[in-house]
């Protein structure tokens, strides 16, 4: 049963990266959590360019996702765009403009977790 879920969780991230690049995100990282944080299994960390690069990639891994069978369970800063999370359970996806994304630095404050290659999920 671990390994389904495990694999499902796998999907979902491969989903959500492949939504992120067709929208030219820039900078994508994954980090697996699951050993250290009850939070999720998996960040996505990207960034875009402006507001509205930023909402159309937010929109794009909703809706890809959504189309999946993988419901939205929250989002928060949609309309200011500067940090957009989208927390699908098992999976958070942060969306950063850069400024933002160097001053939080989501890879420092987690690098106990695993650097995952988003193309390795990408294939499943």
């Amino acid at each position: 049963m671990a390994d389904i879920v495990a694999e499902t969780v796998k999907k979902m991230a491969g989903i959500a990266i492949q939504a992120l690049e067709d929208k030219k995100a820039e900078e994508i990282r994954v980090i697996d959590i699951s050993q250290v944080s009850v939070l999720a299994d998996y960040f996505i960390i990207a960034n875009g360019t402006n507001i509205s690069q930023i909402q159309a990639l937010a929109d794009e891994v909703e809706e890809k996702l959504g189309r999946a069978g993988y419901p939205l369970k929250q989002i928060e800063g949609y309309d200011h765009a500067n940090w957009v999370l989208l927390d699908f359970g098992d999976i958070i996806i942060h969306i950063f403009d850069k400024e933002n994304r160097l001053f939080y630095d989501l890879e420092r404050i987690w690098r106990d977790g695993k650097t995952i290659e988003p193309d390795t999920l990408k294939k499943l």
